[in-house]
């Protein structure tokens, strides 16, 4: 529908563009049902992802990636909308793999990296707790040292990628002291781990077959080496600044929603007829459509403006924060407007308006709620 052509665009991004849309479409989309119904995944999902060469895309080549930018990530982050597919987590995969990258010595970078990029083990970060949301300060979750060891002790919940991920970050107190600065990271692999268990895929009002698990940890012990960074207590400055990243690949996801949305709604609308006429041509349809469709330009070039800035390294806190919290709220906004021009078939999950609807919701709640995005928001003023 539209000419709008991201600033960031390129020749080699739109090749990318049409390749990973026809491996989704060809590899994941026939399989959405059966995932949904599973709760997951089948593991040799992200094997192929892996040959196919998507996974982490914005990893160095020293590391074993593609070497490429937040561009590339944000291409095969859309395609995954545009094909219907929100069963396969990579967008968290990759996020840990980003922590790897930004805080973890050489040889943990090298073990690490590659395995994720080949899709030989999935990512996965344990924040969450029964107690502690979006309030990362109130984790409870211990990190006791042992000699040449740390002893984990809690439980997380919300985890995405959690049934599947054998590499797990992990936030824990190593001293609850201190408060923030008694918080740190650590990566569990979780083979063979003892005192580490899962509970089973948690059922979900949307996001069905993307795997969303509570996870155990009782006596866990891992080397002291697995810590995240060159010393204790540098846990919460890790994920300030790691999560623009996140937070704007949540914009990504939403603003490719919107668009779909509005596109899959125009088609519908010029078929289907109503009093004799294509429900196109009556004047609310037409309206509703006009605000939608601004209102997902709008975000676009919003959501540009901080790809851009991120690939700079000059996205702040602050402007991620209103891209993840305005880009939500719109998705949600947008498909529900154009879920009521399907009528009845808006609400059978056959038809693609549905499924979008049943997975926008918690776009306002993970990554931090949006609330929490305009408090930090507010902070800044």
């Amino acid at each position: 529908m539209s000419n709008y052509v991201s600033s960031w665009m390129d020749d080699e991004l739109k090749v990318l563009r049409d390749a990973v849309y026809q491996f989704y479409a060809e590899e994941f989309a026939p399989n959405e049902e059966k995932w949904k119904a599973q709760g997951m995944v089948d593991r040799d999902a992200w094997y192929k992802a892996g040959e196919m060469g998507i996974l982490c895309p914005s990893i160095p080549e020293e590391y074993g990636g593609a070497g490429g930018t937040f561009a590339h990530e944000t291409v095969i982050s859309e395609e995954l909308c545009r094909a219907g597919v929100s069963s396969f987590g990579s967008g968290i995969h990759s996020i840990v793999s980003h922590y790897i990258l930004a805080f973890c010595n050489e040889e943990q970078k090298k073990k690490w990296l590659g395995e994720m990029i080949a899709g030989e083990k999935i990512g996965a970060i344990a924040m969450t707790e029964p107690g502690a949301g979006s309030d990362l300060q109130g984790v409870t979750t211990t990190a006791v040292r042992d000699g040449d060891s740390y002893l984990i002790n809690g439980s997380k919940t919300f985890i995405t990628n959690g049934y599947l991920a054998e590499l797990i970050i992990v936030v824990a107190k190593t001293d609850k002291a201190k408060g923030a600065k008694g918080t740190s990271l650590f990566m569990l692999d979780t083979r063979d781990l003892d005192g580490f268990s899962r509970g089973k895929p948690l059922k979900k009002i949307g996001m069905n077959g993307c795997d969303t698990t509570e996870l155990f940890f009782d006596n866990v012990r891992i080397p002291v080496e697995n810590l995240i960074g060159p010393e204790e207590g540098q846990g919460f400055i890790q994920l300030m600044q790691q999560l623009p990243f996140e937070r704007l690949l949540l914009a990504v996801s939403a603003v490719a929603c919107m668009e779909a949305a509005v596109e899959e709604t125009v088609k519908y609308v010029k078929e289907r007829k109503a009093f004799g006429k294509a429900i196109m041509d009556f004047q609310n349809t037409r309206f509703k459509l006009a605000e939608c469709e601004t209102e997902a330009r709008i975000a676009r070039v919003f959501l540009d403006h901080c790809i851009e800035q991120l690939m700079i390294g000059k996205l702040d806190s602050t402007t991620a924060s209103m891209a993840k919290y305005w880009c939500s709220q719109k998705q949600c906004e947008i498909v529900d407007e154009c879920l009521q021009l399907f009528g009845g078939y808006g609400y059978m999950m056959e038809y693609p308006i549905a499924n979008m609807y049943v997975d926008s919701r918690v776009q306002k709640i993970y990554g931090g709620t949006n609330e929490i995005m305009k408090e930090m928001i507010a902070r800044s003023l």
